[in-house]
Formats: structure tokens, sequence, C-alpha cells
């Protein structure tokens, strides 16, 4: 059974599943759904058709589903779609989609949103994420699964963050960064691959390919596109080829710089 508050306001026509807990002074719209096992903590919004999975923690003054900040929403129909096993933390806000971005903003599962997240209209969201503290998404943005974005960090709009990459705190984003690697400063650039990361989810075997990789690509006096080129037609790891396949398709572009010193994190072992 449901814990609803009486001084909580849940508009008729809410599907609301079993065991939710919605504390005092939130409001959940007549067009939300709320999967099983989910809260809303004290003074938590949710707007519009947001539908909501399954044991989901959201914590006080989350605001989900309001309208997009978008001077082009006109009104349309659009919607946010959260998954299942998300931590949201206090003062986040999550917008839905736009009609010029189609129309939804989807989040997966198992994701740490600390306080003061913002995730804009038409981003997507991967599985096992971690946002820190005040990371800030404009619009269209993709994270891939179990990315990393260190607090106090912007996004420009369009750019896609790859998976198991991370983002060091206080950057600014305005290219894509491919998957497994590590990118800090304003603006961000790649500082080497996510080593520490890497070894906690991969198999040796795996993490040496990708080490061989990036070193054939951002180490080497040979234009970028031309090396992707190349190490597609040698390599056959698929998390290898999931980098290079990335940065062959990339729209915003790749930061990074030749000039660079751009060194690996190393282990204690090396």
């Amino acid at each position: 059974m449901s814990q609803i508050s009486n001084l909580a306001i849940v508009e008729d026509g809410a599907k609301i599943g079993d065991n939710v807990s919605i504390a005092p002074y939130c409001f959940v719209s007549k067009d939300a759904e709320i999967g099983d096992g989910t809260s809303l903590a004290q003074g938590a919004c949710i707007y519009g058709k947001t539908k909501i999975g399954k044991n989901n923690e959201i914590f006080s003054y989350s605001v989900l589903g309001s309208k997009p900040q978008d001077l082009k929403y006109d009104g349309e129909d659009v919607e946010l779609i959260i998954g299942d096993n998300n931590k949201i933390r206090e003062f986040t806000m999550f917008n839905p989609g736009t009609a010029g971005g189609g129309k939804k903003t989807i989040i997966g599962n198992g994701n740490l949103f600390m306080a003061y997240v913002h995730i804009a209209h038409d981003c997507i969201i991967g599985d096992n994420c971690i946002l820190s503290n005040g990371v800030t998404l404009a619009g269209h943005i993709e994270v891939g699964n179990s990315a990393v974005i260190g607090g106090l960090t912007p996004v420009h709009q369009f750019v896609k963050v790859g998976e198991f990459s991370m983002v060091g705190g206080a950057s600014a984003v305005s290219q894509d960064i491919p998957p497994y690697c590590l990118a800090e400063g304003n603006r961000a650039k790649l500082k080497g691959l996510n080593l520490t990361g890497l070894r906690r989810h991969f198999k040796r075997e795996d993490v040496d390919h990708l080490r061989r990789v990036y070193r054939q690509l951002f180490r080497s006096s040979k234009p970028l596109m031309e090396s992707v080129e190349k190490a597609l037609l040698e390599e056959t790891n698929s998390y290898a080829l999931n980098l290079l396949k990335f940065i062959q398709s990339n729209t915003r572009g790749i930061p990074y710089k030749k000039s660079d010193e751009l060194e690996e994190v190393k282990d204690s072992n090396e």
C-alpha cells in the first residue's frame, strides 16, 4: 500500500504504483506515472507527462517535468521518462523534451544525480552514471553508461559524453568526450584514459587494447581521422572499436591537442 501524505497534492488521473511514498508538500500532476517503491521527499514536484520507474529516491525540492527552458517550446505534448533505481538529490531540475528533439528526455537506470543537477530538454542519459553537485546539461546532450561528470561542470548543447568516461570537476565541456577517456579543464581537454574506472570494470586485455589505440590516435603526428581509419582496419576488440566509431561519427569535435603531453594516469605498479 502506498503512503501519501494528506498535505501532498496528487491530481486526479495520476498513476501511482504500489509501496510509493509521497511526503508532505509534494505535487504530482494528473499526467504523471510513478512506479512501485518510489519515494518522494518533502516538497518534490512532478509536473506534466512524467513517467518515473520503480524504486527511485527523489529528494526534497526536486522539480521533474516542468516546461523546457527553450524559447521555441510552444506547449507541445512532451515527456520526461525516468527508469528504475535512480537517486535524484535535492534541488535537481529535469525538463521534458521538445518538438525539435523527439519530444522526450530519457533517463536510464541506477544513476546518481547529486544536488542542483540540471538536465535540460531532449537529453538522453544512460545507466549507472554519476553527475556530481551542480552539473548543468544543456539541451540534446547524450551521456553514455557509467560516465562520471564532476561537480560544477556545464556541458554545451548537442555534446556527447561517452560511456565509462570521466570529466573532472569545474570543467567546461564544449566538444564530444570519447568513451573510456578522462577530460578536464576550461575548456575541457583529453588527459588520457579513465584508467581507474576501466580497471574496476574491464579485463586487463581490454584495457591494453584501449591504451594502444589511444596512443595511436592521440600521440601520433598523423591527422586524427587518418589514424582512426587505419585503426578501424586493424582493430578487433569491441571496446576499442566503440572508441574509434565514436570519434569517427562525432559532431562537435574531439578536444585534444597534439602538442599536449597527454599523460595517462598511472598506478603504483607502473
